[in-house]
């Protein structure tokens, strides 16, 4: 009877697998600001509204159909199948909705991590280790369709890893005919999928060079079956509404020289960043684990660290990719190093404290074991729930783009001019998307892709009050501009005769042409919007500048 009873107790204890599943949570509404975060970059709302519109028309959009600088010029939506899901989640439950299927997916992603380096390690181990990647790669958990790409990472690994371990069938399915399957899905939701394809190529590669160096002719048979399962990814994600072009586009836009030297997402990591050391750890890591493989003749893992090491340090877009792919690898090197250090040639007191850890864990892997009803998680899904329904949330559970950061107040004055040219940053230009199409049109977006390098610069140069500005504006018929308080363009406007000031708070000015007259001046602020009030500079493009560049917590990318 106290047997069957302290059983029962087990099952209502949280396991480290719940660790893992809270552990998202933690950092979202501890460390970091919350709903703010994951949605403090508005390329959600045109994701949102790009999905009513393929609702509405049954198809995907080839031309665009949010600007008036570039209308009709032809767009690749990339995402369209995740804008669907998105629209759709909007329609039922606005964002809060939409917020709560971006949280699961993160904290699907890094449960499933936990889950497969713990299949490689140990559950201490592999809590730590899952602890540091999802650090490291919070720095891109937004509410947007690149969520899908970091949990189809993960469950390509753990099926490549069952792969490799002579397990052929997954449900009664070939594994490597899996893996086309879900391309042609993870092709519809994002553009990331070309990773899953390249991490199949990446075991065939280092199984070839097993067979080329080693002389393991065994692992010829597999290497060839892996080689055929990412060539049919390859061709099966051509099933999309774009087919080949697609894959042109994307190849044109991702050697684009220019993205590396203006976006935010495709610039070096800034070092200086607090999530920089949970980077650097792993980075550590995973070059020690790399060396270990290479002298045990393991080729794959070196591959597969190497390749997205270097990723990870051209572009900081890559580090959560890096720290997903490099967990389980760095798992199990650091499990098999405490093994051996145990009965090592080194000082009497860290064999004993390694033996101590290394017994804690075993321990703990067995209570592990042991089955549970996970009412911890449940207990704090619910939690989450509840407050982002509560009628008055705390400001972490509140699921809106921050009107401390965009412009909610200047567009509620805007709200009955539907046929203004406004001209703001590319971030703004995404919330304006959000909340006045189909009535009004932007000037630019997000999409960097689209509007092309020869835009962009023209745009930036507005920003930065280049030479030409005023033709740029005068060109486009841009009669409205909309600024934060801080950019340079905003003391030139004000220094300008050809503008005037018709809306003013702390956090937007709204500017008008001066001829003809289009409304009195209101200001919210009674002159606090004087330029000291510090807005940050728009998040997607940057002029680079010598030394570190600032990696921002709110990325962007397509």
């Amino acid at each position: 009877m106290q047997a069957a009873q302290a059983k029962f107790a087990v099952k209502l204890l949280p396991s480290l697998t719940d660790f893992a599943f809270l552990m998202p949570l933690a950092f979202l509404f501890g460390r970091m600001n919350g709903l703010k975060t994951l949605l403090g970059d508005c390329d959600t709302g045109w994701h949102i509204r790009t999905g009513e519109w393929i609702l509405a028309n049954g198809r995907a959009p080839l031309h665009d159909i949010f600007s008036f600088s570039k209308p009709g010029d032809p767009w690749f939506a990339w995402e369209w199948l995740s804008d669907v899901l998105f629209a759709g989640l909007n329609a039922w439950g606005g964002l809060r909705i939409v917020a709560l299927f971006s949280i699961s997916l993160i904290v699907a992603t890094f449960t499933g991590l936990y889950l497969l380096v713990r299949a490689k390690s140990n559950p201490v181990i592999a809590i730590l280790v899952t602890m540091v990647a999802g650090a490291a790669a919070s720095v891109h958990w937004l509410a947007r369709p690149h969520l899908f790409t970091l949990l189809f990472l993960v469950i390509f690994s753990a099926l490549l890893e069952r792969f490799r371990e002579g397990h052929d069938r997954i449900a009664g399915l070939p594994v490597l005919a899996v893996f086309p399957a879900v391309t042609v899905l993870w092709t519809n939701l994002h553009g990331g999928f070309f990773v899953g394809t390249m991490l199949i190529a990446l075991y065939a590669g280092g199984e070839y060079l097993e067979v080329l160096i080693l002389g393991r002719t065994g692992q010829r048979e597999s290497a060839r079956r892996l080689l055929k399962s990412a060539g049919a990814c390859l061709v099966v994600s051509l099933i999309n509404p774009y087919g080949y072009h697609l894959h042109a586009h994307m190849a044109e836009y991702l050697r684009d020289p220019w993205n590396s030297q203006h976006i935010a997402e495709f610039l070096s990591p800034n070092f200086h960043h607090p999530t920089a050391i949970f980077f650097e750890m792993m980075l550590v890591l995973g070059g020690c684990a790399a060396f270990s493989n290479l002298r045990r003749g393991r080729f794959t893992e070196p591959l597969i660290i190497f390749v997205w090491a270097h990723g990870a340090l051209l572009a900081t877009r890559n580090i959560p990719i890096f720290m997903i792919l490099t967990a389980p690898i760095a798992g199990a090197a650091v499990h098999q190093w405490l093994t051996r250090l145990e009965q090592g040639a080194v000082a009497d007191w860290v064999r004993a404290a390694t033996a101590r850890f290394n017994r804690a864990a075993r321990e703990t892997a067995e209570t592990d074991a042991m089955p549970r009803l996970h009412l911890i998680s449940l207990a704090a899904s619910a939690l989450v729930v509840l407050t982002i329904f509560a009628p008055n949330p705390p400001k972490k559970f509140r699921a809106e783009f921050d009107p401390d950061v965009y412009p909610a107040k200047a567009l509620d004055s805007l709200k009955a001019d539907t046929s203004a040219r406004i001209f703001t940053n590319d971030e703004w230009g995404d919330y304006l998307i959000y909340r006045r199409y189909p009535k009004g049109r932007v000037f630019v977006d997000g999409r960097s892709d689209f509007y092309g390098d020869d835009f962009e610069e023209k745009y930036v140069d507005v920003l930065n009050v280049k030479y030409g500005w005023e033709q740029t504006l005068s060109r486009f018929g841009v009669d409205t501009i909309l600024m934060p308080p801080s950019a340079p363009l905003t003391g030139a406007l004000k220094e300008s005769s050809k503008w005037r000031v018709v809306y003013d708070d702390v956090v937007a000015l709204i500017f008008r042409a001066a001829l003809p007259a289009r409304g009195e001046q209101v200001s919210v602020t009674a002159g606090l919007g004087d330029g000291k009030t510090v807005i940050t500079r728009p998040r997607r493009q940057q002029i680079a500048v010598p030394g570190p560049q600032s990696t921002n917590p709110n990325l962007r990318s397509e």
